[in-house]
């Protein structure tokens, strides 16, 4: 059997306060996907209004066949992390199962969870993308027997913070350079 490739997947929670939704999120995440960059793994996202009433929505790109396939693997590794060798059987059966139930990604459970953890008139989205982009650089990478060391991801916001302390930091050097260097007691 030939081996699936996937592309690296990422796992986004967000938070929305008081949330303002007219399909923004949607388009953005429908373009992304019609246009080959990602695809929609799994997404649950909770909503709790401001009288406490839950709604819920999941949501995924994956066929039948796939969703049983993913599920497998997910549920292998897992069994491999917690179990070792041992769980990796048991692990790949109960993700079968999962996906064939048509359970896989959240389950009810998880979404009470989370939405006793979010205040009323509050959302919250799990998202689990895979970037499709990066399948042949993916591929490349392992033909020329490279290996990840460490990866993550850097936001603009990130990098604005980042640029605000090393702003202060030369400031403040440029500061001690300029003071006169005081005479040593005698």
């Amino acid at each position: 059997m030939a081996e699936v490739m996937y592309g690296p997947m990422q796992l986004l929670v967000i938070g929305f306060k008081n949330p303002d939704f007219h399909g923004q999120i949607r388009q953005a995440l429908g373009s992304a996907m019609e246009a080959g960059v990602v695809r929609l793994i799994d997404l649950r996202f909770v909503w709790k209004d401001a009288n406490g009433d839950v709604s819920a929505m999941e949501a995924t790109q994956l066929d039948d066949t796939e969703r049983q396939r993913f599920g497998a693997a997910v549920g292998a590794l897992i069994g491999l992390g917690a179990g070792g060798e041992e769980g990796v059987q048991a692990g790949w059966e109960a993700g079968t199962m999962a996906a064939a139930q048509r359970t896989f990604g959240m389950t009810e459970e998880n979404v009470r969870k989370i939405a006793d953890t979010i205040p009323n008139d509050s959302a919250a989205a799990i998202f689990l993308i895979e970037h499709l982009w990066a399948k042949d650089l993916k591929q490349a990478l392992r033909d020329a027997n490279g290996h990840l060391i460490a990866d993550g991801i850097v936001t603009p916001e990130a990098l604005v913070l980042a640029g605000a302390a090393l702003r202060e930091a030369v400031e403040a050097a440029e500061t001690a350079e300029k003071k006169p260097m005081a005479a040593p007691a005698r």
